[in-house]
C-alpha cells in the first residue's frame, strides 16, 4: 500500500489519464509495487493557499514501512517536480504530509498488513 490523495484547484484536461500516469510515478517514486498504489485526484476550485486561489495543492502520502525523514527529502524533491511539470503548481504553494500509519492500522482484504506481512513497522 500506499495511498496518494492529491488536492488541488487546478483542473486537468484528462482525470483518467493523470491518475494513471501519477499511479506510476508515485510507485517508481515510493519503490512500492503499482499494483498497491492507490491514487486519488481531487479537483477543489475552493481549495486556498496563503489566501489566495492560485494554483495550488494539499498531497497526502499514506505508505508502509518507508517513510523517514531522509527520505522524505527526496520524495518532497520528486513530487513537486512531477506537480510543478503536470500542473504547473510551484512548490511553495502547498503542502505534502508524508504518514506511515503502522501495519495495523490499514486494512486489505479483510485482515491487517501486520497480519499479513507479521509484526509492526519496522
Amino acid at each position: 500500500m500506499p495511498t496518494v490523495e492529491l488536492k488541488t484547484n487546478v483542473r486537468v484536461a484528462d482525470p483518467k489519464a493523470f491518475s494513471l500516469e501519477f499511479s506510476k510515478f508515485s510507485a517508481e517514486t515510493l519503490g512500492k509495487p503499482e499494483a498497491y498504489i492507490s491514487v486519488n485526484y481531487i479537483y477543489n476550485e475552493f481549495l486556498t493557499f496563503n489566501g489566495t486561489f492560485d494554483p495550488a495543492i494539499v498531497l497526502v502520502i499514506n505508505s508502509l514501512d518507508n517513510i523517514s525523514p531522509a527520505l522524505n527529502e527526496g520524495y518532497s524533491k520528486a513530487f513537486f517536480a512531477f506537480i510543478k511539470e503536470k500542473l504547473g503548481v510551484e512548490d511553495t504553494r502547498g503542502y505534502i504530509c508524508f504518514i506511515d500509519p503502522g501495519r495495523a492500522n490499514i486494512a486489505y482484504n479483510s485482515t491487517t498488513f501486520e497480519t499479513i506481512f507479521g509484526g509492526p513497522s519496522k
